[in-house]
Order: C-alpha cells, then structure tokens, then sequence
C-alpha cells in the first residue's frame, strides 16, 4: 500500500488514507505541481480471490467512463496510472461527507432535505442514462454520495457501473451492494437498465429518510411511515413505486421521478382518496342520469373541437397580421384557450426579439405568459425547443444592465444557462437542436463560474469543453442566423482566446486547432456587413480585438508554434 509521503508518478504526494475497501484504498493526495488536492484510489493487482479479476477490470472501466462526463453532481477523473502491481486512479477530491456518515452521526434526515438530494441525484442518473449508450450506474446508495459544505451532492464510486448494451439478455456479473440492489442485478434475472438505478435511489431515500438499513435486519423495506408516521405518505408512494420488483411497475426514467418528488404532495393518501371520490361522484352520476352524461360528452367533444379550431383561428390570424399588437391580443387567446401549448409563446419570443432588443418590459410581458403556465409547458413534447429559443432570447438581446454603456454579458449568460439547462434536460439527444442548447449550457456554466472554479484550483480540464462548444457554435453559424447572432460568436471567441488562451493550451487544444479557429472568424468579421449602426460598431470594436487574440495565441503557444514552422 501506498504509504504518506510516497509520491506518485513523479506528481501526486499521498497524504494521508481517508477510505479503504476489500482491494483498494483511496488516499488524499497533492498535486506538487499545482498545489491542488485530489483524490487517489489505489487498487492492489497483487491479491488473489475470486472477485479480483472483476475489480480490477472494474477500476480501468470506471476511469474511461468517467473521463467522458461532464455534469455537476459527477465525479471527475483526471488520470490513471496502471503500475505492474497496482493501479492508481486519479479524481476529484470531495470536500465534504458521504450521506451514510450523515446518517451514522445524525440519524434519519428530514424529507425535505432528502427530496432535495434525490432531485439532484436524478439530474446526474438522467444524464447517464441519457449518453450514447446509456450509462447505468448500478451501485446507488448513501456510502456513493457525497454532500459538500454548500449542500450540493456528488456521486462517486463508478466501479460497477455498465454501458447499456440494447442486445444483452443479462448482466455477466452480479454485482451490488447487499440491500440497496435491485433484483435484476442478481445473475439470470435479466440486464440492468435505468430502472435499476431507480430501484438503488429508492432504497437509498428509503435508507435516508428512515435511517433503517436495508443491509441489516429485516433486510426488509415497510413503508416508511411504518417507521415514522409524521412522514409523508406521498413520499411513501413514491419510494415504494420505486423499490418494485417488477422493473415495468416502477418509474420509468429519472426524469420522471424527479417530477414526482418535486410534487410529492399529489402522491398523498388524502389525495388519492380525493381522487377515488370524485371517480364515485362521476359514476353515481353516470348511474342517475347516463342519458345526460351521454348529451355532456358529445357537449364535451364538441367544446374540445371548438377550443381547437379556436386555438387554430388565433394562430392563423396572429400569423397574417402585420400588426405587432394584434398579433400579441392573438397569442394571448391562444394561450388562454391552450396554456400547456408551446406555439403562442414561441410566436411571442419572436415578437419581443423583432427589434433586436429584449427590454425589461419584453421581459415582464414574456415572464407574465410563460411563468404561470411553466409545468404545463413541460409536459409540452416541443418544451425544450420554447426553452432553448428563450435562453437564445437572454444570451443575444437582453438589455438589462446597459443603460450607462456598461458591459451585461454575464447578467445575460447568467439568466440564458437557465433555460439551456431545461432545453438538455426536457429535450430528445436525436433532436436537431439538442447538441446545440449543450453547446450553450457549456458556455454559459463556463463562464458564469470559471473564476470561482479558478479560486479553488477546480477549473482542471473545463477548458477544453469550453474551447470544443465555441468551436461547435463557430460551425453553427449560418445564412439565416441575425447579424447580432454571428458578430456575438465572434467576439465571445475573441475574448476567449484573449483570456484564456494559456488555459486552453494546457487543457490539450492544439497549436493548429486554436490557428485555424482564429483565421476563421477573422475571415468571418471580414465577410460580414451588418447593417444596423450599433452592429456596425460591435464589427469595428470586435476588430479592434483580433490583433489581441492573435498576440496572445502567439504568446501562450509559442512553443507549439516553433514545433510547427
């Protein structure tokens, strides 16, 4: 085993152990050269069972997983160093606890706080599962999840975790953790998808909220208010939803659940017993009376009929209207006859963005249609693309912030990476404009948070995803696209290379990438000819800033450049 002092690779320095399991122990370590703590997880080649094969394969398997992802609430990996003896995975040092040590010391946590986690575990198990192929964790519980001091979670631990494999009829290896498993995981019961890793979160809520281990007698989950009857039955439905057997009987991605335990009040006993009342009302009715229930629902056929030609009506007049305030009366008819519809409120982001600018009245007028009816239009299957057309209403047009001249780039990333983040998370991978609402969720998380990450030595690797978004928005550009559009690109690269050239070459872009992106939106300032007087400005200031850009390229990648020549 590694021992305090040794020193890694000629760069991590062990500082002391801080875990350990049956073949591998994990060490806090400093990086000597950049004074920054990491993780280290030593896994031993030496030692011989059964299972060692599988472990060791497993730890090469996590690193070139984890090495692709890019959320929040996962874990990082940043090197791995497979020594004839042992292997050494290098990742993210979590400042915090994990959830089972909370548990131990406090004892069952308040629901609140444990419906606040499993939403953000949600999010990062959606994103998994959402990958080409799908990622399924497969080893969800408390002893995986870290809390950090500002009360945001971190999955760790991708040992067992699998690619999703569309031809497999089962998994090759049971593997799990005793009691938070799910049946599937156990050999000849079928492959494990998504819906394990609901089945593993269920357990875990059931863990959190009761702090009764599921590893230990009775090795069996009651319902939780059989531990303590002042919890939520709603939440009770939910986590027992979670935790059946049958993998079709529980919720059937993350998403979905997360929906759920955002509105775990509706899951309550005394809701569904509203609910079976008004079924029993419904069919005394249809008892008394079935002649006038037959006269209502041809009533109600005809009233959904008309409230459909009516919502077409408006629409197609709000589209031959040249009048800007008529076609506002017809998009607001529209949304009163169908609020959960998301093509009134798209007809309305391109009316406040005709002149180029979105004002705080824009903003006032938009936010009183769209916040009221925001959970009907996330039912909505076209949400994601109203939630990127806004976010692109934010990012290019807003104009808060800039009544004395003052810069608001940031003021407009910071709102526009909102409704990005819903734009990914409501929004179909195969879509078009999938990829793109990633591009700017990058961007904007980039630069909304990169001088915090700088503070504390964690900006490790963000910037090659940030140089690999603005080259993909680069490629983006095109004919249809407003003159503000294409000269905003230019200058977000501009000022990027301007500063943050340095760290972009010590994330890995290339001499030759970062020359030719250059040469590129020169060539592309050069070929633009904006027609407003204030782009015309924003073309000469970006211009001002190339020679810049150029210096400062040549400058940080002075040696790649005499490599080249």
């Amino acid at each position: 085993m590694a021992e305090v002092g040794q020193i890694i690779n000629n760069k991590y320095e062990i500082l002391k152990l801080i875990g350990k399991g049956g073949m591998s122990r994990v060490y806090l370590a400093m990086d000597t050269n950049i004074h920054k703590p990491w993780a280290v997880k030593e896994i031993d080649k030496t030692v011989r069972d059964q299972n060692n094969e599988v472990i060791i394969q497993s730890a090469i398997a996590e690193a070139n997983l984890i090495k692709e992802l890019d959320h929040n609430a996962i874990v990082r990996i940043v090197d791995i160093i497979d020594e004839p003896d042992k292997i050494f995975i290098i990742e993210d040092y979590i400042d915090g606890e994990t959830l089972n040590a909370i548990v131990l010391r406090e004892g069952a946590q308040p629901q609140e706080k444990v419906i606040e986690w499993a939403i953000q575990i949600c999010s990062a198990l959606e994103y998994l599962h959402t990958r080409k192929p799908p990622i399924i964790y497969r080893d969800m519980k408390p002893a995986n999840v870290m809390l950090k001091p500002e009360g945001n979670v971190k999955i760790i631990d991708f040992g067992i975790a699998r690619e999703y494999k569309e031809q497999n009829t089962e998994d090759t290896k049971c593997l799990g953790t005793k009691g938070y498993a799910a049946p599937e995981q156990f050999g000849g019961k079928g492959q494990t998808d998504a819906r394990t890793d609901i089945y593993c979160l269920g357990v875990t809520m059931y863990y959190l909220v009761t702090g009764m281990n599921p590893s230990e007698p009775p090795y069996e989950i009651y319902p939780i208010r059989h531990w303590n009857p002042k919890l939520s039955s709603g939440l009770e439905a939910i986590i027992l939803k979670c935790t059946r057997p049958n993998p079709s009987e529980r919720f059937q991605s993350c998403a979905e659940l997360s929906y759920a335990l955002q509105h775990y009040e509706e899951y309550t006993a005394q809701y569904r017993t509203k609910q079976v009342m008004k079924v029993v009302k419904f069919g005394a009715m249809v008892i008394a009376g079935l002649f006038f229930i037959g006269v209502g629902c041809f009533g109600l056929a005809q009233r959904v009929r008309r409230m459909n030609s009516d919502f077409t009506l408006n629409m197609d007049r709000a589209a031959m209207t040249s009048d800007d305030d008529e076609k506002l009366r017809y998009y607001e008819r529209a949304i009163a006859i169908k609020p959960g519809d998301v093509e009134p409120y798209l007809g309305i982001v391109n009316l406040v963005k005709k002149d180029m600018d979105f004002s705080i009245e824009d903003e006032r007028l938009l936010k009183s249609y769209v916040t009221p009816n925001r959970e009907a239009l996330r039912k909505d299957d076209n949400y994601a693309k109203l939630a990127y057309e806004i976010g692109k209403l934010y990012w290019y047009y807003f104009s808060y912030g800039t009544e004395n001249g003052d810069d608001n780039t940031l003021s407009r990333r910071r709102v526009a990476v909102q409704w990005f983040a819903d734009a990914v998370l409501y929004g179909d991978p195969d879509d078009d404009g999938y990829r793109m609402a990633e591009v700017y969720n990058t961007i904007g998380q980039f630069t909304t948070t990169i001088d915090m990450m700088i503070r504390e030595g964690d900006d490790g690797g963000e910037y090659k995803k940030y140089w690999v978004s603005l080259r993909e928005m680069l490629d983006s550009i095109s004919a249809d696209d407003s003159e503000v559009i294409e000269l905003e690109i230019y200058q977000q690269i501009i000022d990027a290379v301007i500063g943050r050239s340095k760290g972009f070459r010590t994330d890995g872009v290339t001499y030759t990438e970062m020359n030719s992106v250059l040469g590129r939106v020169e060539e592309g300032l050069k070929d633009c000819y904006p027609i407003s007087g204030q782009n015309i400005e924003l073309k000469e200031e970006i211009l001002s800033k190339v020679d810049d850009a150029w210096a400062a390229f040549d400058r940080d990648f002075a040696k790649e450049r005499r490599s080249a020549e």
